[in-house]
C-alpha cells in the first residue's frame, strides 16, 4: 500500500519561476527519476477537484491520484506527499519545483505544452453544465449562453472551459471566475451567476454532493463541437524532467495494457471504456501539436 502524506500547502502567487526552476543534474545528484527513487518520495500538486484529485476527511482521493500512485509504485517510489494549490498555480508550482508532478487530471493543451511536459493521456472527458433548478433560461449548450447576453456563467479560475465558452461565442463579459468548484456552485445558488460549467464528471459529482433542490445538472447538455473536446487529461512534469516523464509513460502503458488503469477509472466513477484512452489511440504529441 502506498503511503500518502497529505499537506495543505497553497502555492504562492509570487513564485520566482526563473530563480526556482528545476535543474536536476547540476547538483551532481543524478536525474530527477534517480533522486525520487533514492528518496522513495514524490511530491504531487493537486487542486481539490473531484473526481480527479481531492481531499476528503484528511484523505487524498481521486482517479488522477490513484493512477499516479500505481505508476510511481511501479517505479519504486512508494510515498506520496500532496500539496494543495489553487488551479491557476499548479503549473507555476511545478515549474518552480514546489512539487514534482501535477496530478489533477489536467487537460493537455498546446499552450500548456509550452510550460510543462505532459505524460501520455490517462483519461478523456467531456463537459457538463449546472443551472438553477428548473433551468428557467433553457440553457442546454454553450451556444445558448452566447445567444443570451444577460446570462452570466461562472467557471473555476484557469479552467479550459473559459476558452471553450469563448470559442462558442460567449462574450468575456458574461464569464466570471471563482477559485474552486464549491465556489462556482455557491455563485449559482446565490443568484450571482446563472450557470456553471466544468468537466462532466466534476460538475456531476459536485452536484450530487451538494444535495440541493436549488440546482440542476443539465442532462440534455450538448457537447461543444470544438477543438479540445473531448479533453485528454494527463500528469504534468517540469520541462527539465523528461527522464521522469518518460519512465512514467513506460509504466503507464504497462498498466493500461493489463487493465489496471481502466479499473482505477471505474473505481472513481468514470466509465472504464468511454473515459479510457488505449495505448497508441491518441498521443500527447498529437494533442500538443494541435492534431487532435
Amino acid at each position: 500500500m502506498k503511503k500518502v502524506s497529505f499537506t495543505l500547502l497553497f502555492a504562492s502567487m509570487f513564485v520566482l519561476l526563473a530563480a526556482c526552476g528545476s535543474d536536476n543534474t547540476a547538483n551532481g545528484n543524478g536525474s530527477k527519476l534517480e533522486q525520487l527513487q533514492e528518496s522513495g518520495t514524490v511530491t504531487i500538486g493537486f487542486a481539490n477537484e473531484a473526481p480527479y484529485a481531492y481531499e476528503e476527511n484528511g484523505e487524498l482521493k481521486g482517479a488522477a491520484v490513484d493512477i499516479a500512485e500505481a505508476v510511481f509504485a511501479e517505479l519504486g517510489i512508494d510515498t506520496i506527499e500532496a500539496q494543495l494549490s489553487d488551479w491557476s498555480q499548479l503549473i507555476p508550482g511545478v515549474q518552480a519545483g514546489q512539487f514534482d508532478v501535477i496530478t489533477a487530471g489536467m487537460a493537455i493543451q498546446p499552450a500548456r505544452c509550452e510550460n510543462v511536459a505532459f505524460s501520455e493521456p490517462t483519461m478523456q472527458y467531456g463537459e457538463g453544465l449546472v443551472v438553477e433548478a428548473g433551468n428557467p433560461l433553457g440553457l442546454e449548450s454553450y451556444k445558448d449562453i452566447a445567444a443570451n447576453p444577460d446570462v452570466t456563467v461562472v467557471v473555476m479560475e484557469g479552467a479550459t472551459e473559459i476558452g471553450f465558452l469563448q470559442e462558442e461565442g460567449v462574450d468575456p463579459s458574461q464569464i466570471v471566475t471563482a477559485p474552486d468548484i464549491p465556489a462556482t456552485f455557491s455563485a449559482v445558488q446565490s443568484g450571482r451567476a446563472d450557470a456553471t460549467t466544468g468537466t462532466e464528471m466534476t460538475v456531476r459529482m459536485a452536484f450530487e454532493s451538494a444535495n440541493t433542490d436549488a440546482l440542476e445538472f443539465v442532462e440534455s447538455f450538448e457537447q461543444p463541437d470544438i477543438e479540445g473536446v473531448p479533453s485528454y487529461g494527463a500528469e504534468a512534469f517540469n520541462l527539465n524532467d523528461e527522464d521522469l516523464r518518460d519512465a512514467y509513460n513506460e509504466k503507464l502503458a504497462e498498466l493500461k495494457e493489463d487493465g489496471t488503469i481502466a479499473e482505477l477509472l471505474e473505481a472513481n466513477g468514470f466509465n472504464g471504456e468511454t473515459n479510457f484512452v488505449p495505448v497508441g489511440e491518441v498521443s500527447t504529441e498529437e494533442v500538443c501539436n494541435g492534431e487532435i
